[in-house]
């Protein structure tokens, strides 16, 4: 039968529409794709379409519709905000359309958008804002309650998006102005003149570190769109196979039956195909949300469905009454649809393809996807904010054959796996995944050192402990970096051990991993405290200075300092099985 290698090679081969070319870099050799649009503009351009794009509640536009909102709010961008090429452009909101838009208004003149947490609190948006030095914030009601305080002098032009005025007044003292009052006097306006060229920066996704704050990951418009185009090649590849496969499954020694020479009876007329869609139930601040879900609809033509929050029954109904035939969601959210697929009487009958990454996924779940979804093939993939997103993938029947792997390398990339001097290690072999190729980004902006200490000849450290087999595929097994993974948020556990140091009662801190089965993780913490703390207070003051899904589910507090290894640190590992011990012993984990 066809391997894997062979369809790709047919589909990446000279003149084929995934042509790659290989360029020289100062990171050494990358994959390009030789047809790709040349900037995320010519992208959202080129998508113009009357076909559904965006679905928001009641709220529904076209590829058309949202291409020129996008130009009005580019034209505001511009003509009132003064935005030029370089500028930062901050998003920080809920799913709104405006998320989309704002985004698409931003590079396509030459800014660069940057992906705010919308679960941040207000010191970690005002650090956001400082740190990227955005000229201008795009931002919705509950976001720009958060400015008070900031100081005028260096804050930026504020758009508030769906606003009242309780909310507006939070920013008293800002420069800040309704989008949608600014738009209605606008009325319809060309995209303003731009070219920005394929190495020019585009984005800045913000990923929490093992310490301190998160740090900005800098991409090209040629790594996102490298990111993209890998996507849908990898969805062609894996359309040819399960066709050869299923082409070998049939009998070839089976005779064809003798001609019927009756006249024919008339052809039924079908009907045309339905357009594909997509949910959209994680925040599109992560690469996943905007990416492979809002970007990757655009040369697709699926339609987004938006959810405000997620909320597995709310999924359901709008899976069914949109024939949603895509989610891609973290391991937590597959969860909880299957069960109210297992619950209601919803029809999901739709879903074709059911899609996961940003968290391990117990394999068990490969085959309930299977049982549960009877036309939805499951799917997988490992991927970074720093790799836009992809990395590796697998789906349908050797996803259901391998549940424990993450899937083979994509397109434009290559993986390796090293031990601690750097040496690449061997077939089954356990050590760090690094990765390299078109889609890595830039840098950390502001972080020289940072950046210098993430790569090695070229590849970027992941940080991830994994080993491949004979056949290419990827496995994940540890973490080397000082992170938990909550049901695909990123939390770096010094940022929130710096956040339990501030109050005056907490003298140590430690931070780590409790396991969860709907999560994956959560966060657990220990404190060596003063006397006369109370946890309860402790963890409300934590309200002020850490995202809800930072703050710890687990924290106990201690009246002696915390233990220590030979070199001086806190001995985190002792911690975390003393905490596992006591929640076992109490019945509360398993």
């Amino acid at each position: 039968m066809v391997s894997r290698a062979e369809v790709l090679a047919e589909f990446t081969a000279p003149g084929a529409p995934y042509e790659l070319r290989t360029i020289d870099t100062e990171r050494g050799p990358h994959r390009i794709f030789a047809a790709a649009p040349p900037s995320l503009r010519e992208l959202a351009e080129s998508a113009r379409s009357d076909a559904e794009y965006l679905v928001y509640g009641d709220e529904r536009y076209t590829f058309d519709e949202a291409y020129r909102r996008a130009a009005a709010i580019a034209h505001v961008l511009v003509h009132d905000c003064g935005v030029v090429p370089g500028d930062r452009v901050a998003i920080s909101m809920r799913n709104y359309p405006e998320w989309v838009l704002g985004f698409i208004a931003a590079t396509s003149v030459g800014a660069v958008a940057v992906a705010m947490n919308s679960l941040w609190q207000a010191d970690e948006l005002q650090y956001g804002l400082a740190d990227s030095g955005a000229s201008v914030l795009l931002a919705d009601g509950e976001r720009v309650a958060m400015l008070a305080g900031l100081d005028a002098a260096s804050a930026p032009t504020v758009l508030a998006v769906r606003a009242d005025d309780e909310q507006l007044a939070g920013a008293a003292g800002l420069q800040v102005h309704r989008l949608d009052e600014r738009l209605r006097a606008l009325g319809e306006v060309p995209m303003p003149p731009a070219s920005p060229q394929p190495d020019d920066p585009a984005t800045i996704f913000y990923t929490s570190g093992s310490t301190g704050h998160p740090k900005g990951v800098l991409s090209t418009h040629r790594n996102v769109i490298s990111a993209l185009m890998s996507w849908e090649l990898d969805t062609l590849v894996g359309a040819q196979l399960l066709a050869a496969r299923r082409a070998a499954a049939s009998d070839p020694t089976t005779r064809a039956p003798e001609a019927d020479t009756s006249p024919a009876a008339p052809v039924p007329q079908r009907p045309a195909p339905r357009q594909g869609a997509s949910l959209l139930g994680v925040p599109l601040f992560h690469v996943t949300g905007c990416h492979a879900i809002a970007l990757a609809s655009l040369r697709a033509q699926r339609k987004v469905v938006a959810m405000y929050r997620w909320d597995p029954e709310v999924a359901a109904g709008l899976i069914e009454a949109e024939h949603i035939n895509a989610f891609v969601a973290t391991p937590a959210m597959v969860g909880d649809l299957l069960r109210v697929a297992a619950e209601t009487g919803h029809d999901l009958s739709s879903l074709r393809l059911v899609g996961g990454g940003g968290a391990p996924r117990p394999p068990s779940q490969v085959s309930a996807i299977t049982s549960s979804f009877a036309k939805a093939a499951p799917n997988n993939g490992w991927g970074m904010t720093e790799t836009n997103a992809i990395g590796a993938g697998i789906t349908g029947g050797d996803y259901s054959d391998r549940p424990s792997t993450s899937g083979r390398v994509s397109a434009v990339l290559d993986l390796r796996v090293v031990d601690d001097d750097g040496n690449v290690l061997g077939v089954g072999e356990r050590g760090e995944l690094q990765v390299r190729g078109t889609s890595v980004f830039v840098c950390y902006w502001n972080q020289p050192d940072a950046t210098a200490d993430s790569f090695v000849d070229g590849w970027f450290r992941t940080g991830d402990v994994a080993y491949l087999d004979e056949d290419g595929f990827v496995f994940i097994v540890d973490r080397i970096k000082d992170l938990i993974i909550r049901g695909g948020e990123n939390i770096g556990c010094g940022h929130v051990e710096a956040a339990l140091l501030l109050h005056p009662l907490v003298r140590e801190a430690a931070v780590y991993s409790v396991p969860d089965e709907r999560l994956g993780e959560e966060v657990g913490a220990t404190v060596f405290a003063a006397a006369g703390l109370d946890v309860d207070e402790l963890l409300v003051f934590l309200e002020d200075h850490l995202g809800r899904f930072e703050i710890p589910s687990y924290l106990t507090a201690v009246m002696t300092p915390l233990p220590r290894t030979a070199t001086g640190k806190i001995f985190k590992r002792q911690l975390q099985a003393e905490m596992l011990h006591d929640l076992r012993a109490a019945g509360v984990i398993d």
